[in-house]
This record gives structure tokens, C-alpha cells and sequence, in this order.
């Protein structure tokens, strides 16, 4: 580290704080480092601003490669607070945000060098190399942690996850007993078990934790909202969907007006003229999925607006029922007025006590009959087989639990290699995002069609969808585009699948053209290819 100054710096103030942390949270970090350079230089601090200085002068000094002087301020601070929350836990979320994983790690791997002994910086690292699919790292890390604190949780919470995300499921559970005596510890036990029972299959279990958490903690969103899973998984539609709601109260979560929330329908409810606004939530998928209910919200005389992301906006204006459809982006014109406001993941409840408790039937999505025409000249000419392959989803690398979960879903192009060696069959990617890089490099003797420079939409690609014969993807938003398309769907899906699926099935209410093939071992796909491989060539012989 540096000498320390000479010259004190100027008094710090709570705004110029917030204006390097807005600087650091938009990237800016050239732009931070000269301000916040007169605070990293002077140990040891005068004040707690003087130390927020310092850590964010850190940040600055990982992002723009000189983490060796990073992890000499990161340790100095965490030596004056060892029981407090290590700093690198928070140079771990901003850059994590960013998705600048690769970096932070440097700095951790540093600071473990430097301190050891301290579990605090075992738990960040760990975390990190689970994010960035270091799991036999990940795991020999974190055991160092559990060796030398084995009654912190945090240290055996991690080391689960990252068992968890190796498929070692059962050793996860045993790394999480015997239970801690402290009662909020205890119920995120409670939760964590539940959550990796529910990816085993295991919902009787699974719930009996939620509950033995829940009675700790009855108002903690979280274990509610992961218990609703196992209740869905378990196919307990009327106390899972209620439970679901608990997704309102998750941090990140829009709130919802409570004065014009949509109540639950019956079979003699009308809605003739009130104005019935549905939101996107979350995934693409998702809002795909529960569009089958706006014609039943019309047939009861609803006039229903819709607010979904642009890529949804063409498709959405064809499904029956539909009065109006605006787009989510900044500088949008204001909503129209409505009576009633839902998101979309709510109607399944709404709509449970009702004669039509799936929505409408499939198809209830329709392409533009002229983008079909011309997307049709894209693809290959002759008889053969024509599948649409998808084998990655959204990364959204900027958000953790999503991006360990597509970790999960998605599988290498490579691992398809036995698709491009089928007699009769075409492929033609569908593929769109980071994951399309791989085409650049596919298995050796794989011929994929590649018509993807001209699908911006979600609407492009349902037109070039049906030229196909069938749809071969992850568990993905095309996946429910072609199936609500009408398509034939082959899913290949994780393990600890999400919970729409159900367990143990190879169909789903949700889609009866979707078969479920799914992975026999945690994170293992050879198994699903080489069943999606056998569907394939008996399709292609049949055609024949």
C-alpha cells in the first residue's frame, strides 16, 4: 500500500458518497478512482465516511486491474471489523451486478492469501466459483470454512449450495445437519432443506420444512414463496398459487395496487366493460404461458390491456381478446386507465375455480401469416425432419439466482453432437444471446441452418417456427412459444426442474403437444440427448 499522505483531504459528505457509488453502479470506474484516490491512501481512517471512501476507492482499484492494492485495503478495513460483513462481500455484489465475476475473484483469491484464517473472505470466494461454475473449487473452499468455524451457518449454507450445484444433492443435505440451535439459523436451515427436497422430487419432506421454518419465521417471504413451489410442483394448485403470491413481497418485486388487484373469478362472474390491465412479470416465458387466459377475461366481457416487454408486443396484438397492448420502455406514453391490475403470473389463480381453470386451449398464439411466408424461404428445402434446436436460455448475468438457474437449464451445443449425426433430420437454430456464440464452433459434422439475423421479435420467431416440424429446446421462452403455437415441443429439461412441470411426468396440463425429457442424474445430459436423439429418428422414419 501506499504511504500515507501528507496533505489531509477534504471533509466527506454524505452526496459525494452517493455520487461515486452511482458512478461505480453505472460502470464509471475511471471516472470514480481519481476522486476517491485521497481517501484509500490514508490508514488508518478518521471516520466511518472516511472508511466508505476507501472501500469504494477499492472497487475502483479491482476494475481497473490493480487488485493487489485492492485486497491490501479490503484486509486492512476487515482487520478493524472482524465481526462485521466482510468488504469484499460488497466489491463481490456491485461487480457481481455487472457481471464482472472474473475480476472480483482476483481480488478474493487475493485476500485469501493475505488472511487465511478469515472464513468471511472463504464464504464470498466460494460463492463467486459457484457463480462462475467452479463447483469442485467452490467445494474445497468452502469445506476449508466449515473445518474452521462448524457451527457458522453461513459457511455450510454456502457449501450446500455449492454441493447443490455440483449435483451432489444428497451430501448437500448432510453438510446442513444437525440443525443450529439459534432460531433464525434454524429456519433458513428449515428453508434450505426444503428447497433441495423440492429439486429432489421430495415434496412430502420439502414441505414439512417450510412449515418447521415458517413457524420460526411465519411472515418471511422467501421460505413462503419457496414452499408455494413445492406446492405447485406437488400439483397443489389451490394453496400453491395462493402461496405464490408471496412473490409480491421478494426484494425487486413490483408492488401491486391493492385497491384494483383482480379478485379470484367463478363461473357466473362478469367484468362487461371494466378495463382489465395485465402485467408482465418476470420471463418471457412466463407471460407466454398465461396469455391463454385473456380470452376468457374477454368472454366475460373484459376489455383487457396488456404491458409486456417490446420483444411481446406484435405477438401479443394477435391473441383473441386483446383491446390494446403498450410497451415497457422509458419514455412510454402513460397506461390507459383500468378498473382491475394483474400480473400476469395471477391468473392461474384467478381463474382456478372456474370452468376453465388452463385458459384457452392450445394454440391460443397465432404468427403473422405473411412473416411465416417469407420466413418460410429460410429455411431448408426437402422433405427431411425440420428442428428447431434452442440450448441456452437468458443468462441475465447480472442477476444471481437467475444465472446459477440457467446454469442449470442450459447445456453446451457440443453436448448436441448425437442431433447432428441423425439420417432425415435438419436442424435449424433458434438459438438467440451469448449462447449463439457456440455456432461458431459446432461438434464436428453437425450442419446447423442458422436463420437467426432475422428474428428480432418474439413474433419473427414464432412465423419462422411454423415452417418447423418440431421444436427442440431447454426449458426456455421458445419453448412455450412453440408449444402455444400448436407446435410439437421435445423439452429437455434439468433435474431439479422448475416446478410447472411437475415431477415424474413426461407431459403437462399446460401443453399437450410438450414432452418432458428430463435428466435422469443432476447436471448430466447425455441421457436426454440421446432420448431426444431416438424421438427424433422415429419421427424422421415415420415421415419417410
Amino acid at each position: 500500500m501506499k504511504p500515507a499522505a501528507t496533505l489531509k483531504p477534504p471533509h466527506l459528505t454524505a452526496n459525494f458518497l452517493r455520487a461515486c457509488l452511482s458512478d461505480i453502479k453505472a460502470g464509471l470506474f475511471w471516472q470514480a478512482l481519481p476522486k476517491l484516490e485521497p481517501y484509500g491512501l490514508i490508514p488508518p481512517p478518521e471516520n466511518d465516511s472516511m472508511e466508505q471512501a476507501g472501500i469504494l476507492y477499492a472497487i475502483c482499484l479491482a476494475a481497473t486491474g490493480k487488485p493487489e492494492v485492492a485486497a491490501d485495503i479490503l484486509a486492512a478495513v476487515a482487520s478493524r471489523h472482524s465481526a462485521s460483513q466482510h468488504p469484499l462481500h460488497d466489491l463481490a455484489e456491485l461487480m457481481t451486478a455487472q457481471d464482472r465475476r472474473a475480476e472480483a475473484l482476483v481480488v478474493a483469491q487475493a485476500l485469501l492469501r493475505r488472511t487465511p484464517d478469515d472464513t468471511r473472505v472463504h464464504a464470498v470466494l466460494g460463492s463467486l466459483l459457484v457463480q462462475t461454475g467452479q463447483h469442485e473449487a467452490a467445494i474445497s473452499v468452502l469445506k476449508q470454512a466449515v473445518a474452521r468455524v462448524p457451527d457458522a451457518m453461513l459457511p455450510r449454507s454456502l457449501l450446500a449450495m455449492a454441493l447443490t450445484e455440483h449435483g451432489a444433492m444428497q451430501a448437500a443435505l448432510d453438510c446442513l445437519h444437525p440443525l443450529p440451535n439459534n432460531a433464525t439459523d434454524r429456519a433458513a436451515t428449515h428453508a434450505n432443506i426444503g428447497t433441495i427436497l423440492t429439486g429432489q422430487g421430495q415434496m412430502g419432506e420439502a414441505l414439512s420444512h417450510f412449515d418447521a421454518a415458517l413457524a420460526l419465521r411465519p411472515d418471511d417471504a422467501r421460505v413462503r414463496f419457496n414452499r408455494s413451489v413445492a406446492l405447485l410442483k406437488a400439483g397443489d394448485y389451490a394453496k400453491g398459487w395462493q402461496e405464490h403470491e408471496w412473490r409480491h413481497a421478494l426484494p425487486g418485486h413490483a408492488a401491486v395496487p391493492d385497491n384494483a388487484t383482480l379478485p379470484a373469478l367463478n363461473d357466473a362472474t362478469r367484468l362487461d366493460g371494466q378495463r382489465v390491465l395485465l402485467v408482465h412479470e418476470e420471463g418471457l416465458g412466463d407471460t407466454l404461458m398465461y396469455l391463454r387466459y385473456v380470452p376468457s377475461l374477454a368472454e366475460r366481457g373484459a376489455i383487457v390491456h396488456l404491458l409486456v416487454p417490446p420483444a411481446l408486443s406484435q405477438l401479443c396484438q394477435r391473441v383473441q381478446g386483446v383491446h390494446t397492448v403498450h410497451v415497457m420502455r422509458d419514455g412510454a406514453p402513460p397506461l390507459p386507465r383500468f378498473d382491475w391490475y394483474c400480473g400476469f403470473i395471477s391468473l392461474p389463480r384467478i381463474f382456478l375455480h372456474t370452468q376453465a381453470p388452463w385458459g384457452a386451449p392450445v394454440p391460443y398464439l397465432r404468427a403473422d401469416q405473411e412473416k411465416t411466408q417469407a420466413m418460410a424461404a429460410l429455411l431448408p428445402s426437402g422433405k427431411a425432419l425440420k428442428v428447431g434446436l434452442v440450448w441456452g436460455g437468458a443468462p441475465r448475468a447480472n442477476t444471481l439466482a437467475a444465472h446459477i438457474v440457467d446454469r442449470r437449464r442450459s447445456l453446451p451445443l457440443s453436448a448436441l453432437a448425437p442431433l447432428g449425426r441423425l439420417s432425415g433430420v435438419k436442424l435449424i437454430s433458434l438459438q438467440k444471446g451469448p449462447y449463439a456464440e457456440q455456432m461458431m464452433d459446432p461438434p464436428e459434422g453437425m450442419r446447423l441452418y442458422d436463420p437467426t439475423d432475422a428474428l428480432h421479435s418474439m413474433d419473427d420467431t414464432a412465423a419462422l417456427i411454423m415452417g418447423l416440424d418440431v421444436v427442440v429446446s431447454v426449458d426456455t421462452s421458445v419453448a412455450h412459444l412453440a408449444a402455444g403455437l400448436g407446435k410439437t415441443v421435445l423439452l429437455m429439461d434439468r433435474y431439479d426442474n422448475c416446478w410447472r412441470w411437475l415431477h415424474g411426468r413426461e407431459d403437462t396440463p399446460w401443453y399437450p403437444n410438450l414432452r418432458i425429457i428430463r435428466q435422469t442424474t443432476p447436471r448430466q445430459w447425455t441421457d436426454v440427448v440421446s432420448r431426444v436423439a431416438q424421438a427424433l429418428s422415429a419421427m424422421a422414419r415415420s415421415r419417410r
